[in-house]
């Protein structure tokens, strides 16, 4: 939801644990790199001991979770003999809690690396996953983190998405399949036939897009992401904030932007001011489409009971093979400083957290989804929504725009150049989008660095 989004975007800025700045699927590097990381996995491997006697401390990063893990930690020692202890730092304070347990003699054997910033801090301190037991249990690698050697860092172990939220039967009312949404050109010509033919239908195609602070975040963060990732995609991965942007994918932005606006129940004109409930409007079947997150699946899922979640087709080239916009902050990594007993036994707890029908299960009830393949099946039909795309071969959209520079300041411009061409959609004032969104980040980067 909004709040959580800026609260991760904020604590990005920061440098603290934050959300993961995700790296896209790569291609594979060249022999001696590969050479190099099969050594350091044969080397990891030989330093791991004997599960059975070691013991696990895992510092939890989600205090919502607590409860559970307590519970679940419990239940493992009962079944294993294994010693399990997890302590919960309070909300805001896992940085400093985890640099304060990381001093003492007994230090955690697991433990929450969630940006390419906690890499730079704490990589040294992870043990390399790669090859691991757990590590296999991966249905992908798009949650990952990765140093600059490669090395395996952490791997998330829930996740996040969003995208454009559909009704599958008010598009079959207006004469349409979800089949013949497999890109921008598809989405574009079933959103115009429903607008055309809105008053006939008695609903549009895509609810409200409000400009206020309670819906903005919706499309100067989520939507602007399409841009990022596609600059990020083309550079082979983002580690850290760019300095700049291109804009070259400014285009695919507008695409899809334009068709919120103009295909939709509300007066462009009227967006700035907001007061329109975009959910209620999708829930009470007035709007076929809204842009929103999984975190919206309980709410509208009582209405629309088969609501399925569309990637954002924007005209990119090969964008069929896209899927949903996914990220996390929560990704586990092993202490590489601890025995090589307590890192096994660490790792045979977490396996069993993925894999064990009755662990796993407690672990999605609370976490929504986690991205193993013996996990069990959440119960979050956009997360499955995610997961499917993902087993289709589809790529993952991370969140580049958590790398968004002095995020309020940044997002603040960029309404306010939107609603100037909500009320006017010259060619002058796109062009003034285009300044906020692009010249705009690189004058926030300097102000964040101080340049």
């Amino acid at each position: 939801m909004k709040s959580t989004i800026k609260k991760i975007a904020a604590f990005g800025l920061a440098a603290l644990m934050t959300a993961s700045a995700l790296a896209s699927c790569g291609g594979s590097g060249d022999k001696s790199s590969e050479a190099s990381k099969t050594d350091s996995t044969a080397s990891t491997a030989s330093k791991l001991g004997d599960g059975s006697k070691g013991k696990v401390y895992w510092l939890n990063f989600k205090p919502e979770i607590d409860e559970t893990l307590q519970a679940l930690a419990k239940d493992y020692t009962k079944q294993t003999g294994v010693e399990v202890k997890v302590t919960t730092a309070a909300s805001g304070t896992y940085s400093q809690t985890l640099t304060s347990e990381m001093d003492k003699s007994n230090p955690p054997t697991l433990f929450v690396i969630g940006n390419q910033q906690g890499v730079k801090e704490w990589g040294d301190y992870a043990l390399d996953l790669t090859n691991t037991d757990i590590a296999k249990e991966l249905n992908t690698d798009a949650y990952n983190l990765t140093d600059d050697n490669g090395k395996l860092v952490s791997i998330g172990y829930c996740y996040e998405c969003y995208g454009i939220i559909a009704n599958p039967d008010l598009i079959e009312k207006a004469g349409h399949k979800m089949d013949e949404i497999k890109n921008f050109e598809g989405l574009k010509a079933v959103a115009e036939d429903i607008h055309k033919n809105a008053d006939k239908l008695g609903f549009d195609a895509f609810s409200s897009s409000d400009m206020d602070d309670s819906s903005s975040w919706r499309f100067t963060g989520h939507l602007a992401n399409l841009e990022y990732f596609y600059e990020e995609k083309e550079a082979g991965g983002w580690k850290e904030c760019p300095a700049t942007l291109t804009g070259k994918y400014m285009e695919n932005y507008k695409n899809l932007y334009d068709l919120c606006i103009n295909n939709s129940l509300t007066d462009p004109k009227d967006l700035a001011t907001g007061g329109h409930d975009a959910e209620n409007e999708f829930k009470t079947g007035k709007a076929a489409f809204f842009v929103n997150g999984s975190w919206e699946y309980a709410a509208v899922s009582e209405d629309v009971k088969n609501a399925t979640m569309i990637p954002y087709y924007c005209g990119v080239e090969g964008e069929e093979k896209a899927g949903l916009n996914c990220g996390t902050e929560n990704c586990w990594a092993v202490n590489a400083n601890v025995s090589g007993d307590d890192q096994q036994a660490t790792i045979d707890f977490m396996v069993w957290l993925v894999s064990d029908k009755n662990a796993s299960a407690k672990m999605v009830e609370q976490l929504g989804i986690m991205p193993y393949k013996n996990a069990a099946e959440s119960t979050n039909g956009f997360l499955n929504d995610a997961a499917r795309y993902t087993e289709e071969g589809c790529y993952v959209m991370d969140w580049a725009t958590n790398y968004q520079p002095n995020v309020d300041e940044y997002r603040a411009a960029l309404v306010s150049a939107l609603n100037a061409y909500n009320a006017d959609q010259s060619d002058a004032n796109w062009d003034a989008v285009k300044t906020a969104f692009v010249d705009g980040w690189a004058t926030q980067y300097k102000a964040a660095n101080a340049q």
